[in-house]
């Protein structure tokens, strides 16, 4: 079996410490990275894709059950919550079969945790797709996901929308979150994207470790549309549509930008636009 690559989320050093050190003795545990924060944690997830995010849910600004909701359920993997919570929140895990860890983390705990994952690597079946298509590999099976949903609604707590309002990008070795308004328009650029977004001093760009694909998943279709197998625009940044031979066409952007689109997306972005 290979190695489950794992992300460590949690505020607390003491308890990422912790944490680190009761997995390194695991053999087919890869600790690819560890974040102190709720917008790290998504920055990472997106770049890292690990097979496995242990994941505190009680953070200041983006709690766990933020971090789900900037990542999706479709596109987050598996997880085992870190968390403090009450009796009553503990039954909700445990009757919806969730896996979680109670703080201070008992080794026989962990060690329970650690062969449910195991077992639900050893399940995964993903069928062969283009990579610009397909869903990432280690996204979570559709029944863990609907375990989730099922102890969200039994918590009370409410996605506060469907589509992100941020995005968490790593840059020169820090996270910076991106309100999606500015975002003009985004590119394929080979396992990234390039964010293209508006500043005062001018428009600049970041890469984000994502597929344009999944991260398509995460934007409001009302406000952004693709507009060519590699490309997508904020349609509230597009000033002109120029028409080109066989239908395609080029959207001129109000920062004066052009983008390159396929007649196969004309029909519904018009329908956006009008």
């Amino acid at each position: 079996m290979r190695s489950i690559r794992t992300l460590l989320v949690d505020d607390e050093p003491i308890a990422l410490r912790g944490l680190q050190q009761l997995l390194q003795t695991e053999d087919d545990i890869e600790i690819v990275g560890q974040c102190a924060d709720g917008a790290a944690a998504i920055a990472s997830i997106a770049e890292l894709q690990p097979d496995l995010v242990f994941l505190d849910i009680q953070m200041p600004e983006l709690s766990g059950f933020d971090v789900i909701a900037g990542i999706g359920l479709e596109c987050m993997p598996m997880v085992i919550f870190v968390t403090a919570y009450d009796a009553y929140a503990i039954r909700a895990f445990e009757v919806h079969a969730l896996d979680y860890v109670l703080k201070p983390v008992d080794p026989q705990r962990l060690q329970q945790a650690l062969q449910q994952a195991r077992r639900q690597m050893q399940n995964r079946h993903v069928p062969q797709q283009p990579e610009s298509e397909a869903k990432t590999s280690n996204s979570m099976p559709t029944m863990l996901r609907a375990q989730i949903q099922n102890v969200l609604q039994e918590l009370g707590w409410v996605e506060p929308q469907r589509w992100c309002k941020r995005l968490a990008i790593k840059h020169n070795g820090r996270v910076i979150l991106i309100d999606i308004n500015d975002v003009d328009k985004i590119e394929a650029a080979g396992n990234y994207v390039e964010i293209e977004v508006r500043r005062s001093e001018g428009n600049k760009s970041y890469l984000l470790r994502e597929s344009l694909s999944s991260l398509e998943q995460r934007l409001d279709p009302a406000q952004f549309a693709r507009i060519a197998r590699s490309s997508i625009v904020n349609i509230n940044s597009v000033q002109e549509l120029q028409n080109m031979f066989n239908g395609d066409f080029v959207a001129v952007l109000k920062n004066g930008s052009k983008v390159n689109g396929s007649r196969r997306y004309r029909e519904a972005l018009d329908v956006l636009l009008n």
